[in-house]
This record gives C-alpha cells, structure tokens and sequence, in this order.
C-alpha cells in the first residue's frame, strides 16, 4: 500500500503537465501552494506509515483531502482578517514534511543497517559451522598418517 501516496503525487504532477497549468500568481498561488505543500505533507505521511506498517488507504485519502481544505482555508481566513495565516500553515505543514523525511531516512537506515548486520552474523555462523567439519578432517587426515 506505500505505493498509494507515490502514485498520488505522480497523478498530481501528469494532471497538472496535461492541463497545461501554468505558475498561478496573485493571490490563488499563495493557496495553490498551500494546498500542494498540505497534500505533499499527506503524501510524506503515507509513505512513512507505509513503511511502518500502519497505512490504511482511509486515513490517507481523509487526511488528504482534510489537510487541503483546512490548510486552504486558514490562508483565506487569513487573508480575509488581514493576519497572514498563510505563514503558519507553512511553517507546520513545513515542519511536519522535514519532520517525516527525517523518520523516513531514519527507518531506511536503520532497516539497511539490521540487513548488513544479519548478513555479518550468517557469515559467521556459516565459519563456526565449517571450523569443526575442518578440524574433523584434519584428525582423520593425522590418524590416517600414523
């Protein structure tokens, strides 16, 4: 199921080279960008639960579509009351976007780690296993020469 989110964003980018959008400006990019930067904090979510082995494909479409809509909506409140909530949704939907890039990184390298140490120990085992089976030779090969 971590292949929801990636296909998610990738549906995201063809929609938009499709359509032909170009840089939205005024006062729309400033919730265009909000909007993208909630779903990629939805998308970054999914992908780290994914790889926890919590994703469920309920909680990722509901969190998305809520993540847009209320990100959205505080850049409009906050424009329409003349404090610039825009800010604050970007420095929380920022932070939580860094903040799940990090346990991503984390996950990987500690899953990269725990493969190369089991790798180390089967070699090990596979030593001790041969060490006897070597040293039973060489006994033979002695009584046989005596």
């Amino acid at each position: 199921m971590i292949l929801l989110p990636i296909a998610a964003l990738f549906l995201g980018f063809l929609l938009a080279y499709a359509l032909r959008i170009g840089p939205v400006t005024g006062i729309w990019g400033l919730y265009v960008a909000v909007a993208c930067l909630a779903g990629l904090d939805s998308v970054v979510g999914g992908i780290r639960s994914g790889l926890e082995g919590k994703f469920s494909t309920e909680v990722f479409v509901t969190g998305f579509l809520s993540n847009i809509v209320i990100a959205s909506f505080l850049a409009w409140l906050g424009d329409r009351i003349g404090i610039n909530l825009f800010l604050a949704a970007v420095l929380v939907l920022g932070g939580r976007v860094f903040m799940n890039l990090s346990l991503i990184r984390r996950f990987m390298l500690t899953k990269w780690e725990d493969a190369r140490e089991r790798r180390k120990l089967q070699q090990q085992q596979q030593a001790q296993q041969q060490q006897p089976a070597q040293q039973k030779v060489q006994k033979q090969t002695q009584a046989s020469r005596t």
